[in-house]
């Protein structure tokens, strides 16, 4: 039985990527789900959103000449239904080769520390925010132009 486009199939999650999950159909072949294709929302890590061996319902979005074939969780869940996140995510077994299985790169901090301080989350409202933006733009842009004047010889205060 070969699967046909905009077809919904149960699958089995075989291997995490960086870039998405591998998924065994019912007919033995295995097909790709996109990391932007798991989620309506932002996607960071497909490992909060999958395990190994996990059922998955995808929607068959292409088929290629070479086998490859193109999935989608998000679209087979219908408009509008989140993708559930996965909880307790440090008790589980291994997953698959991505990133979280390998050596760090350069330029991965990992646990170590010495890499810049991590990002706070800001509380601040939006309007807060463009607040503080057009206050330091504004001193940005005052600085600026008084040097402009230094430059050109303008007139300086006493």
């Amino acid at each position: 039985m070969a699967v046909e486009v905009g077809q919904i199939v149960q699958g089995r999650v075989v291997r995490l990527l960086a870039y998405g999950v591998l998924v065994r159909l019912e007919d033995s072949s295995t097909g790709l789900v996109h990391i932007s294709e798991i989620d309506q929302n932002y996607v960071r890590d497909v490992a909060d959103y999958f395990a190994l061996d996990d059922t998955v319902n995808v929607k068959v979005l292409a088929a290629g000449e070479r086998g490859k074939i193109e999935l989608s969780v998000k679209q087979a869940r219908g408009e509008g239904e989140p993708v559930p996140m996965r909880q307790n995510r440090d008790n589980d077994a291994p997953r698959g080769d991505g990133p979280r299985n390998e050596a760090p790169r350069d330029g991965d901090r990992g646990e170590r520390g010495d890499g810049p301080p991590a990002r706070r989350e800001s509380r601040a409202s939006f309007e807060e925010k463009m607040g503080d933006f057009m206050r330091s733009s504004s001193e940005r842009l005052s600085d600026l132009k008084r040097n402009i004047e230094n430059k050109r010889g303008g007139q300086k205060k006493r």
